[in-house]
């Protein structure tokens, strides 16, 4: 591993992209609410088979399993870990409003096994799911782990033990070291909040293989930095959704080919696309991005999984 030290992202109040377009704001936001030209979608799609993980994957193993959007159940050396996890009707501060579930879960919530490590990528709603967190610490023995300030939130819940990583730092739990990285992205869960707290991917190493979460990202130098640093992954989880119009987006998310490319700089053994296919939380269509990934991505080693799909990596 080549020590690789990423660049200040910090300015004494508020969190940034280093060397890259900054998010947009609340009047680029405005413009695009009062322009938006969704395309269409059914409210709710009924074609999702869940699936029952096993309790534990011993051995050498990897079981990578797609629960819905972000929400990855990764099993490996009798280690259960959980990113971004949401299980709630919908990704909002409000449950009567706000963007509503297209698709089931594909894991059911009594049959998730126990989970060991949840990683938090950064505090918007589709990724950091307060009652699906409450939900998990009232099962007891899960580790918390989130960006820098996001423990501050979780603590005031309940919601722990919880750890914040900065970028560069690690934490060793259950036989893996999980390593905060760089994602371009931003945060908020008010109005005044922006940028206060950190966004963050993360890079698992187990048994000699890492793998790598990149959270919510838009496109960037970051995945030559993360690749520099430790090497190529052999799993990488990479967003491809939420990314029209793209005048508004692409500072923020991927669309499918960012994803490809980034992919192929990681060059990443395995990819699984995910951040599609439960929320429409952009104008692209719900599918869309499915779609599209498969006519831009010339890799059978990029794949896209329904929710409840697994893939048992070597």
């Amino acid at each position: 591993m080549r020590e690789t030290t990423f660049p200040k992202h910090f300015d004494g109040k508020r969190f940034y992209n280093p060397d890259a377009p900054q998010a947009p704001g609340y009047l680029d936001a405005l413009r695009w609410k009062l322009t938006s030209r969704p395309e269409p979608s059914p409210r709710f799609i009924p074609d999702v088979e869940p699936s029952i993980p096993p309790r534990r994957v011993e051995g050498s193993g990897l079981r990578a399993t797609l629960v819905n959007h972000s929400t990855v159940l990764l099993q490996q050396n009798g280690s259960n870990i959980l990113t971004d996890p949401i299980w709630s009707e919908r990704a909002s501060p409000l449950s009567w409003a706000g963007p509503r579930r297209r698709r089931k879960p594909g894991v059911a919530w009594d049959d998730l096994p126990p989970i060991d490590v949840v990683l938090i990528s950064h505090n918007h709603y589709d990724h950091l799911d307060l009652p699906t967190l409450r939900r998990l610490a009232a099962r007891g023995d899960s580790t918390f782990i989130v960006p820098a300030g996001v423990a501050r939130l979780l603590r005031s819940r309940n919601i722990g033990p919880v750890h914040e990583l900065d970028w560069g730092e690690e934490l060793s739990h259950s036989g893996s070291t999980i390593h905060c990285v760089p994602s371009f992205h931003s945060s908020s869960r008010g109005i005044y909040d922006r940028n206060r707290t950190l966004w963050c991917g993360y890079l698992i190493e187990c048994q000699g293989r890492t793998v790598y979460y990149a959270g919510d990202t838009a496109f960037g130098a970051h995945f030559g930095w993360i690749r520099e640093r430790f090497g190529s992954p052999r799993l990488a989880l990479l967003p491809i959704g939420a990314y029209e119009p793209r005048w508004f987006m692409s500072r923020v998310h991927m669309a499918p080919g960012d994803a490809v490319k980034a992919h192929e700089i990681l060059a990443a053994r395995t990819s699984i696309a995910i951040h599609h296919g439960t929320f429409q939380l952009a104008d692209e269509g719900l599918d869309t991005p499915r779609k599209k990934l498969a006519a831009c991505a010339p890799h059978d080693s990029l794949l896209v999984l329904k929710n409840g799909e697994f893939a048992e990596i070597p």
